[in-house]
């Protein structure tokens, strides 16, 4: 189905939005201050080994160490790659290696102090440094180049009959040129000479590293990966992508300059929005964003799903709501199900929730039911560009699932835990925190011997202390033998609360 991009720039922020049959697929944000860092390389120092994990902290010149593996740090990656596409530089997560796979201990392969080549496969996230590995990848436009290794794969999504032809062609291009290569699914129908521009950008940006890497100190940025706007071009253009609208001027010229030197197929495509209406206004993209900030999504049918994002996995529940209209209860639970997986699948990419998600349905008592709502699910999860993985329904009847993971979801990028409840989701009751203060009372008269004590709190539990609970109150000030005085502050959460010693 076609499919139009926007993109609405500004100097501190760039958002992207897919649409598909007028309604929002997917949406990217990156600010300038806090853009990924997946994809860059980095000449970083080795702070600590640890043997008993098989893993190193490299400072790379971040707020925290980033982590590497010994599984990232093979000096040989032929096994890993298996013919996968590398959808961007530094994508490849983790070696694939059979059990018989021995390596090398990595204390016997770093040491605190040694400087290192790493490329960031996974951005910091919440308490976690980024994920490192050592072997370096760099996304072309049709090709990645690895250049630590030999190896010559082509994407999978190509048809297998085709595979072996283009391996061929790649190996001539590149023979003797040192380094592997791995055909992107773009690259399918790319003549020779496309090819061979795209081996003599890697190849450039390759040396460019290499040279960085003997001038700079560690640790040092040497490569950084392209920016969001570009990465429209190189990973987000299909064949169905009829337009690509950017609203600024300045950088329609920057991308257009771009794509005429390495994309000129979506030249065409690019088109200066001039409009008077926001570009986002056209299909009331910040509308979804802030309904993608939400727990709760509605259903048309009246049913609603509530997703709840951990540091660990995203849970999904599914409720029937005021859906009433199916003929008997089974048919209703189906039919909000079968609504449910459509919604699920738009939402895990438009929120970009990764690592595990567990999905609860309403159970269903067919087994055809269940069979038709796992169909239509995987159906809907094909579309996702991000790699996902369905493992069915668990015994408990939870659908469990995984979805790659490379980058903080839309509601870690834009938001942060409520001051009030420090990411809990919940506030202690007005007549949790009034007990609570009458313990701490109780504890500093145990301490101190003020003339007054001074309770500073929110005005809901000032107003607690003044009328249900002031018989407590008055007996502990009897008991402690010290008048005890009440303060509301109105910028004060509910939680929060002060004792004064006067």
């Amino acid at each position: 189905m076609p499919q139009e991009i926007l993109i609405n720039w500004s100097p501190q922020e760039t958002r992207v939005a897919v649409i598909e049959q007028g309604a929002v697929q997917e949406l990217q944000v990156e600010r300038t201050l806090e853009r990924g860092l997946v994809g860059n390389v980095y000449l970083g120092k080795v702070v600590r080994v640890l043997p008993g994990m098989q893993s190193a902290f490299i400072d790379i010149g971040l707020d925290r160490a980033a982590f590497l593996h010994v599984a990232d740090l093979m000096s040989s990656i032929a096994s890993r790659h298996a013919d996968n596409e590398t959808p961007a530089a530094g994508s490849v997560s983790g070696a694939v290696v059979s059990p018989a796979t021995v390596f090398k201990p990595i204390e016997k392969q770093l040491f605190e102090g040694q400087s290192l080549m790493v490329q960031v496969l996974k951005d910091p996230m919440g308490t976690k440094g980024a994920r490192l590995t050592a072997q370096i990848s760099i996304a072309g436009r049709l090709l990645v180049f690895l250049p630590q290794d030999n190896h010559i794969g082509v994407s999978q999504k190509i048809a297998p009959k085709q595979r072996e032809d283009l391996r061929q062609r790649v190996q001539a291009l590149t023979r003797d040129m040192g380094g592997g290569f791995i055909l992107r699914t773009n690259g399918e129908d790319a003549t020779d000479e496309n090819l061979a521009e795209d081996v003599a950008y890697l190849r450039k940006t390759w040396s460019r590293i290499k040279g960085a890497s003997l001038r700079l100190p560690a640790p040092s940025v040497l490569h950084q990966d392209l920016n969001l706007l570009q990465r429209v071009l190189r990973d987000m253009v299909l064949d169905n992508t009829h337009t690509i609208r950017l609203d600024s001027h300045e950088q329609f010229e920057m991308l257009r300059a771009f794509a005429q030197e390495f994309m000129p197929a979506t030249v065409e495509k690019l088109q200066h929005y001039t409009g008077e209406r926001p570009i986002f206004d056209l299909f009331n993209i910040d509308e979804e964003i802030a309904k993608a900030l939400g727990r709760r999504v509605d259903l048309k049918s009246g049913g609603y799903v509530v997703i709840d994002q951990t540091e660990a996995l995203t849970t999904i529940d599914v409720n029937t709501g005021g859906f009433v209209g199916a003929r008997n209860f089974d048919e209703t639970v189906y039919k909000t199900n079968l609504e449910a997986a459509q919604a699920i699948a738009r939402q895990l990419r438009l929120r970009n929730l990764g690592g595990i998600v567990i999905v609860d349905f309403i159970d269903m008592t067919k087994e055809n039911h269940r069979s038709a709502v796992l169909a239509e699910f995987k159906k809907q999860l094909a579309r996702d560009r991000i790699k996902t993985g369905v493992n069915g329904f668990s015994a408990l009847g939870l659908l469990e699932m995984t979805r790659k993971r490379t980058r903080e979801s839309l509601a870690h990028q834009l938001c942060e835990p409520c001051s009030a409840c420090v990411g809990k989701g919940v506030v202690k009751t007005a007549r949790s925190v009034t007990y609570d203060i009458l313990r701490e009372i109780l504890r500093e008269a145990r301490q101190f011997n003020p003339r007054e004590f001074r309770v500073v709190a929110s005005p809901k539990v000032i107003e607690l202390f003044l009328d249900e609970e002031s018989q407590h109150l008055a007996s502990l000030s009897a008991f402690i033998g010290k008048p005890i005085s009440l303060q509301a502050e109105a910028v004060m959460a509910q939680e929060q609360y002060d004792i004064v010693l006067l």
